[in-house]
Protein backbone atom coordinates (compact mmCIF):
# COMPACT_ATOMS: atom_id res chain seq x y z
CA UNK A 1 0.00 0.00 0.00
CA UNK A 2 2.80 2.54 0.60
CA UNK A 3 4.06 1.96 -3.02
CA UNK A 4 0.12 3.10 -4.26
CA UNK A 5 0.61 6.00 -1.96
CA UNK A 6 3.90 7.43 -3.77
CA UNK A 7 2.63 6.82 -7.26
CA UNK A 8 -0.13 9.15 -6.34
CA UNK A 9 2.50 11.32 -4.57
CA UNK A 10 4.52 11.62 -8.03
CA UNK A 11 0.63 11.68 -10.04
CA UNK A 12 0.44 15.08 -7.46
CA UNK A 13 3.67 16.42 -8.92
CA UNK A 14 3.64 15.56 -12.36
CA UNK A 15 0.59 16.85 -13.33
CA UNK A 16 1.53 20.35 -11.96
CA UNK A 17 4.65 20.27 -13.75
CA UNK A 18 2.70 19.23 -17.26
CA UNK A 19 1.01 21.78 -17.39
CA UNK A 20 3.46 24.31 -16.32
CA UNK A 21 5.18 23.29 -19.16
CA UNK A 22 2.36 23.29 -21.64
CA UNK A 23 1.48 27.15 -20.72
CA UNK A 24 5.41 27.93 -21.04
CA UNK A 25 5.39 26.35 -24.26
CA UNK A 26 1.97 28.06 -25.66
CA UNK A 27 3.20 31.29 -23.87
CA UNK A 28 6.82 31.20 -26.37
CA UNK A 29 4.82 29.98 -29.36
CA UNK A 30 2.27 33.10 -29.01
CA UNK A 31 5.83 35.51 -29.44
CA UNK A 32 6.74 34.44 -32.90
CA UNK A 33 8.98 37.47 -33.80
CA UNK A 34 9.15 38.59 -37.68
CA UNK A 35 9.13 35.00 -39.83
CA UNK A 36 5.52 36.12 -40.59
CA UNK A 37 6.24 38.95 -42.37
CA UNK A 38 7.70 40.37 -45.51
CA UNK A 39 11.01 41.74 -45.59
CA UNK A 40 9.79 44.59 -47.58
CA UNK A 41 8.75 48.00 -46.34
CA UNK A 42 5.30 49.39 -45.54
CA UNK A 43 3.40 52.08 -44.84
CA UNK A 44 0.16 52.93 -43.55
CA UNK A 45 -2.05 55.49 -42.27
CA UNK A 46 -5.34 55.39 -40.25
CA UNK A 47 -7.67 56.04 -36.72
CA UNK A 48 -6.91 53.92 -34.49
CA UNK A 49 -10.12 51.85 -33.73
CA UNK A 50 -9.62 49.70 -30.50
CA UNK A 51 -6.31 48.90 -28.70
CA UNK A 52 -5.25 45.85 -26.88
CA UNK A 53 -2.11 46.46 -24.83
CA UNK A 54 0.12 44.84 -23.16
CA UNK A 55 2.70 41.55 -23.48
CA UNK A 56 3.79 39.98 -25.65
CA UNK A 57 2.99 43.19 -27.75
CA UNK A 58 0.60 45.29 -28.13
CA UNK A 59 -2.07 45.54 -31.05
CA UNK A 60 -3.73 48.60 -32.48
CA UNK A 61 -7.01 48.38 -34.60
CA UNK A 62 -6.56 50.85 -37.53
CA UNK A 63 -9.04 51.69 -39.92
CA UNK A 64 -7.04 53.17 -43.16
CA UNK A 65 -9.62 54.19 -45.70
CA UNK A 66 -12.52 51.82 -44.69
CA UNK A 67 -10.05 48.76 -44.49
CA UNK A 68 -9.08 47.32 -40.93
CA UNK A 69 -5.67 46.38 -40.33
CA UNK A 70 -4.49 44.86 -36.83
CA UNK A 71 -0.93 46.86 -36.45
CA UNK A 72 1.55 44.98 -33.94
CA UNK A 73 3.24 47.69 -32.06
CA UNK A 74 5.82 46.86 -29.65
CA UNK A 75 6.40 45.41 -26.26
CA UNK A 76 5.41 47.58 -22.99
CA UNK A 77 9.00 48.36 -22.76
CA UNK A 78 10.03 48.82 -26.04
CA UNK A 79 7.04 51.64 -26.32
CA UNK A 80 8.17 53.13 -23.51
CA UNK A 81 11.98 53.50 -24.42
CA UNK A 82 10.41 54.83 -27.70
CA UNK A 83 8.68 57.25 -25.99
CA UNK A 84 5.47 56.15 -26.80
CA UNK A 85 2.89 55.84 -24.25
CA UNK A 86 -0.58 54.12 -23.95
CA UNK A 87 -2.58 57.05 -24.11
CA UNK A 88 -0.53 58.13 -27.63
CA UNK A 89 -2.46 55.06 -28.96
CA UNK A 90 -5.99 56.55 -27.97
CA UNK A 91 -8.90 55.08 -30.04
CA UNK A 92 -9.81 58.43 -32.90
CA UNK A 93 -5.89 59.11 -32.82
CA UNK A 94 -4.54 59.33 -36.59
CA UNK A 95 -0.93 57.60 -37.03
CA UNK A 96 1.45 55.98 -39.78
CA UNK A 97 2.73 53.08 -39.09
CA UNK A 98 6.35 52.01 -41.49
CA UNK A 99 7.12 48.23 -40.81
CA UNK A 100 6.09 44.82 -42.63
CA UNK A 101 3.14 43.41 -43.50
CA UNK A 102 1.99 39.86 -43.33
CA UNK A 103 3.64 37.59 -46.14
CA UNK A 104 -0.01 36.59 -46.52
CA UNK A 105 -1.38 39.05 -48.77
CA UNK A 106 -5.31 37.47 -47.23
CA UNK A 107 -4.30 39.08 -44.32
CA UNK A 108 -4.55 42.80 -43.08
CA UNK A 109 -1.37 42.52 -40.28
CA UNK A 110 1.15 45.09 -40.30
CA UNK A 111 4.63 44.55 -38.07
CA UNK A 112 5.19 48.26 -36.57
CA UNK A 113 8.94 49.45 -36.74
CA UNK A 114 8.35 52.60 -36.60
CA UNK A 115 5.23 54.93 -35.43
CA UNK A 116 4.46 58.86 -36.29
CA UNK A 117 1.59 60.54 -34.68
CA UNK A 118 1.06 64.53 -35.28
CA UNK A 119 4.72 64.52 -36.77
CA UNK A 120 6.42 63.03 -33.63
CA UNK A 121 8.26 59.75 -34.68
CA UNK A 122 8.59 57.02 -32.50
CA UNK A 123 11.36 54.29 -33.52
CA UNK A 124 10.01 51.43 -31.77
CA UNK A 125 13.06 49.49 -33.43
CA UNK A 126 16.27 52.37 -33.67
CA UNK A 127 18.73 49.21 -34.87
CA UNK A 128 16.59 47.95 -37.91
CA UNK A 129 16.06 50.15 -40.97
CA UNK A 130 13.14 51.81 -42.03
Amino acid sequence: MKQRGSIAGAERLFLPALAALLFATTSVSAHHGWAWATGEEFELTGEITATLLGNPHGEVTLDADGEIWTVEVGQPWRDASAGLSDKDLAVGTVMTVHGHRSADASERLVKAERIVIEGQDYNLYPDRES
